[in-house]
C-alpha cells in the first residue's frame, strides 16, 4: 500500500484470490450449513484458506513462521470474509491472539505459539474483558497470583472470548496481586484443572464468542513488564481490523440491496426506478464509501506507524460502525417481509453490524476519548 486506498498488484491479486475462494465454498448456503451444523466454522473451508492462500500467517513474522507481510495484506482479506459473513478463527486467532503474542515482545512464545496459528493448525484465543465489555487497557477480567519462581495460576470469568470455546491455546490478560495492579499476559492451556468453558448465545450467530472461567489454573508468564501498552496496540489493531469487516459487510449488504430494488416489482415498475429509493441508495453509497475511507486510512496509519495511528483508529471504529448500521437497518426495510426470513441473508447482515458495533466497545466510548484527547468537553 503506498498510499491510502492505493494497492500493489500483489495486494489486490490476493483479495482477488480470496474473494474468487469464497464465492465457491462460502455461498448463502454453505452459510446456513454451517449455522444449522451447531459448528463454530468450516474446518475445511478454514483449511483452505490457510493452506492454499496463506491468510493466517499474513501479519505473523516470517521468523515465527508466518509470511512476514503487513496488516494492510490482513486487512484486505477481512473485508471480503466479512462480505460473505464467513465465520472463521481468522479474527479471534490470527488477529487478535497472535497480535497479543507478538506484543508480549516474549521471542520463546513467538517461536513456540505463533507457526501453529500462522498455518492454522492451532486456533489461539485472547481472554481479556469482563461482562461490561470496555476493552480498556487497563481494565482485565482475571487475576494472577504466585511468583516467577513458583510459578503463576489465574482465576476470574473471562467475557466475550472469540473463538474461546475450541481454542487449543487461551492468552490471558490478568493484573498480578501484590505488584500494584500490574497486567500481565499469560499463557493457558484450556485442558488443564481449572478452565471452564462455555459458548455463549450470541445475536450474531456468524461470530461465536465464549465465557471462558478460571479457577487457580496454571499459567505461564509471558510479559515481563506491565502490559497496558501492549493491549493498547492489540485493541488499535483489532478496531482497524474490525472495520475492515464492517467495510466489506456494508458495500456486499448494499449491493444485495439495490440488485433486490432491480428486480422488485411494484405498481408495474421495478421499485429501484422510484426516485425516493434511488436518493435513500445514493445515501448509503455515500456511507460505505466515506466508512471505506476511513478503514483504509486506519490500516495506512498503522502499516507506517504514523502518530494519529489510535486516532485514525478511534474514528474508523465509531464511522463504520454507524455506517454498518445503516446499511444494514435501510436492507432490511427496502427488501420488506423477506429480509426477516432465515431463508434471506439480510437479517444475518443486521446482526452482524450490531453486533460489530459494540464489539471492543460502543462507538460512543471511542468518541469520548478522542474528546478527551483532544480537550474537547464531553
Amino acid at each position: 500500500m503506498s498510499g491510502v486506498g492505493v494497492f500493489t498488484e500483489e495486494q489486490l491479486e490476493l483479495r482477488k484470490t480470496v474473494a474468487q475462494l469464497l464465492s465457491k465454498r462460502a455461498d448463502a448456503a454453505a452459510l446456513r450449513r454451517t449455522l444449522e451444523s451447531g459448528e463454530a466454522f468450516d474446518r475445511g473451508l478454514w483449511e483452505v484458506l490457510c493452506q492454499q492462500v496463506g491468510v493466517a500467517a499474513l501479519a505473523i513474522p516470517e521468523e515465527f513462521g508466518g509470511f512476514g507481510a503487513t496488516v494492510v495484506e490482513q486487512h484486505l482479506v477481512l473485508e471480503e470474509l466479512g462480505a460473505a459473513l464467513t465465520p472463521s478463527p481468522m479474527f479471534g486467532s490470527a488477529v487478535l491472539a497472535a497480535q497479543a503474542i507478538l506484543a508480549s515482545g516474549n521471542t520463546d512464545a513467538c517461536e513456540r505459539l505463533l507457526p501453529g496459528i500462522a498455518e492454522g493448525s492451532t486456533i489461539a484465543a485472547l481472554c481479556w474483558v469482563g461482562p461490561d465489555g470496555h476493552w480498556r487497557s487497563n481494565e482485565v477480567a482475571c487475576t494472577a497470583s504466585g511468583s516467577d519462581a513458583d510459578g503463576f495460576t489465574v482465576s476470574g470469568s473471562a467475557h466475550y472470548v472469540l473463538d474461546g470455546a475450541h481454542a487449543d491455546v487461551l492468552i490471558v490478560a490478568a493484573s498480578v496481586e501484590g505488584q500494584d495492579g500490574a497486567i500481565a499476559l499469560f499463557e493457558v492451556d484450556p485442558s488443564v484443572d481449572g478452565v471452564t468453558r462455555r459458548a455463549l448465545p450470541t445475536m450474531d450467530l456468524t461470530r461465536p464468542m465464549s465465557l471462558v472461567e478460571f479457577a487457580s489454573a496454571p499459567a505461564v508468564r509471558l510479559t515481563a513488564d506491565d502490559a497496558s501498552a501492549a493491549l493498547e496496540r492489540v485493541r488499535d489493531i483489532a478496531i482497524v481490523a474490525l472495520s475492515a469487516e464492517q467495510v466489506g459487510a456494508a458495500a456486499r449488504c448494499l449491493q444485495m440491496t439495490v440488485d433486490y430494488s432491480k428486480d422488485r416489482v411494484q405498481f408495474g415498475r421495478a421499485i429501484g426506478s422510484f426516485q425516493a429509493l434511488k436518493h435513500r441508495m445514493a445515501d448509503l453509497y455515500f456511507l460505505v464509501e466515506t466508512a471505506r475511507s476511513a478503514s483504509y486510512a486506519a490500516v495506512y496509519s498503522l502499516s507506517e506507524g504514523l502518530p494519529s495511528a489510535a486516532a485514525d483508529a478511534a474514528v474508523a471504529k465509531a464511522y463504520c460502525s454507524e455506517a454498518f448500521n445503516a446499511v444494514a437497518g435501510d436492507a432490511i426495510q427496502l427488501h420488506g417481509g423477506i429480509a426477516i426470513t432465515w431463508e434471506h441473508d439480510a437479517h444475518l447482515f443486521f446482526k452482524r453490524a450490531h453486533g460489530s458495533s459494540q464489539l471492543f466497545g460502543q462507538p460512543e466510548q471511542y468518541l469520548q476519548e478522542m474528546e478527551s484527547l483532544a480537550g474537547l468537553p464531553s
